[in-house]
């Protein structure tokens, strides 16, 4: 099965949201439809960014995966920008 990754700049967190409890809510938001194999945060360029990876069975079920994981985190954190990758021979490559 493929793995995916979906990667989230963080932007505007409500009112005592850490940028780290994000994580776990984009994480758990995922892995209520599939397998989580990873997850991380960094600061980029200044803003948090967090990314999980995880496995879906073809793209269009990976975009439908993550798009829910980001609508989970909206409640806490509003996304600024995302994206979906895919593993192809150990490189990450956008969803098209």
């Amino acid at each position: 099965m493929p793995s995916y990754r979906v990667t989230m700049i963080v932007g505007t967190l409500e009112l005592g949201v850490k940028p780290e409890e994000v994580l776990p809510t984009l994480t758990q938001a995922i892995a209520d439809f599939t397998t989580v194999e990873a997850s991380d945060i960094a600061i980029v360029q200044g803003s948090p960014r967090v990314t999980v990876r995880f496995t879906a069975d073809h793209d269009e079920a990976a975009f439908l995966i993550a798009e829910q994981g980001i609508d989970g985190t909206r409640v806490s954190a509003e996304p600024i920008a995302w994206q979906v990758t895919r593993s192809v021979q150990g490189r990450w490559e956008p969803l098209a």
